[in-house]
């Protein structure tokens, strides 16, 4: 990169808000998805969003590509620096600016932790209820992005249904303002378009969004069965019946081995399956709603159903849960997570076609999805050092994803579009819808300087860039060479 741009870029951010050394650019070649990498060629760590303007202000009129990164857990590639660059991270940008109770919003820096803000106003009575698995780590900007979901999706929807409005920075450095803090805003749903729309945009700053009511209580069981199909079963019933839990998460066998193994809940290491299943809100009818789905799962042939009597095992519980991607690590080198949606009803046939196909591949598939709306996450486990597996594991992801779409369901139900399925976008939408999605993002981003080669099929991934890197110089790796961890 030109020095002269380095120069304007450290004026911004100063010297220890930039990195050019090679070594520490590899820590920003990827996310959670690293089949695919490419280091960008700096990094900057803007404070506030008049920062960001003039770091984007600098990468347009030199036609340098960029886009924005958050915490980098994202699984689909969402931050790789196709073209190389500049990666905007905005870690250091991670104040809550207000809550505001009796609107019930609050102003928040893109870089905030998800349960940060959760920890910040639970003491009043309220939380954000968008909670990813990963909401440990991954950032409200990142949220954004993505429209992240979670165990309570359910019942309380994705991060668009939380978002009020968004401060951004567009890909010419101009800031505006969609949306605000009120419930509805006049005109075009400019919040709803950008959010999911995976950094393409522009850089979203300060987001206001929706804080949600603690309930006044809770009731988690466990359901415990013999087989996958009996805990679909279950589901199928549940929802049937009318009931709105707050979540319903299966784990089958595999799972179940990682988890009991790093957390030792008790979990019981014969099941096929086990069903978490919560229902929240007024005390009042709370234990008849638990006793309708404890009735239902011994009807779909539970062999047992627990109940978590405190608090504290109740947290344990959603605790195995929520980290069990990272104990998976104990069951194989490497894994890759896919990210599938089926119609509720068609969970036992998918469920059923993920081991035929992990049968024909010779490679474990451990499972753990959001069973009520039917999000599935097959976990593909393997050693990456052996380029035999890696390539099983490419070709097992895309039966599994073709699998999906053709019970009537989706690619992504929350990790994004990214790199890792362009190609699938064609099999999903016609060639007018993509053409129509491809002018809405030029409206936002006409040079595609901003997060280039992302979500849509184009004739080349810098292409969209206009001549910047032409040369593949600065082409990511391509898939095979590393599988996602």
């Amino acid at each position: 990169m030109d020095a002269k741009i380095l120069d304007q870029l450290r004026a911004v951010v100063g010297p220890a808000g930039m990195i050019t050394n090679d070594s520490e650019l590899l820590v920003y070649e990827c996310d959670g998805f690293t089949i695919e990498r490419n280091k960008p060629e700096v990094v900057v760590f803007p404070n506030d969003t008049a920062q960001v303007s003039r770091i984007v202000k600098i990468c347009h009129q030199a036609k340098v590509p960029f886009l924005p990164r958050g915490a980098g857990t994202s699984l689909a590639g969402g931050c790789l620096p196709i073209g190389g660059g500049v990666v905007i991270s905005l870690a250091r940008m991670k104040r809550i600016w207000e809550v505001d109770s009796r609107n019930r919003f609050a102003v928040v820096d893109p870089g905030l932790v998800n349960v940060w803000l959760t920890n910040q106003i639970k003491s009043s009575g309220w939380h954000f209820a968008p909670d990813p698995s990963s909401q440990g780590a991954c950032t409200i900007g990142g949220n954004v992005a993505t429209n992240s979901g979670g165990p309570h999706t359910l019942k309380y929807g994705v991060t668009v249904n939380h978002i009020l409005g968004v401060e951004m920075v567009l890909p010419d450095g101009e800031i505006v303002m969609l949306g605000g803090p009120v419930e509805d805003s006049p005109g075009y749903d400019l919040t709803g378009v950008t959010v999911g729309s995976e950094g393409t945009f522009g850089v979203a700053c300060r987001s206001w969004v929706r804080i949600t009511r603690n309930p006044h209580g809770y009731r988690t069981l466990l359901g415990v069965f013999e087989t996958v199909d009996d805990a679909t079963e279950a589901i199928s019933g549940i929802i049937a019946a009318g009931i709105v839990p707050a979540a319903l998460e299966l784990l089958d066998s595999l799972i179940l081995r990682a988890v009991e193994e790093a957390f030792g809940f008790g979990f019981p290491l014969d099941a096929g399956a086990v069903l978490i299943m919560e229902v929240d809100g007024i005390e009042a009818g709370l234990d008849e709603e638990a006793s309708r789905i404890e009735e239902i799962a011994k009807k779909a042939r539970a062999r047992e159903i627990r109940r978590a009597d405190t608090e504290a095992q109740r947290l344990l519980l959603w605790k195995c849960r929520k980290q069990a991607f990272g104990a998976v690590g104990r069951l194989a080198p490497s894994y890759c997570t896919q990210d599938g949606v089926v119609p509720r009803t068609r969970l036992p046939e998918m469920l059923r076609t993920i081991r035929s196909i992990s049968e024909k591949y010779q490679i474990k598939i451990a499972n753990v999805f959001h069973a009520g709306d039917g999000n599935l996450h097959p976990i593909l486990l393997f050693d990456e050092r052996d380029s035999e597996q890696v390539k099983k594991v490419l070709d097992a992801s895309t039966e599994i994803l073709d699998a999906c779409l053709s019970m009537g369901g989706s690619v992504t139900g929350e990790h994004g579009i990214g790199v890792e399925k362009i190609s699938f976008m064609p099999k999903l939408f016609s060639p007018a819808d993509l053409g129509m999605f491809a002018r809405l993002r030029k409206a936002f981003n006409p040079d595609g300087l901003c997060s280039p080669g992302k979500m849509l099929p184009t004739a080349g991934a810098c292409n969209e860039a206009g001549h910047v890197h032409t040369d593949g110089a600065h082409a990511p790796n391509k898939p095979g060479r590393r599988a996602a961890l």
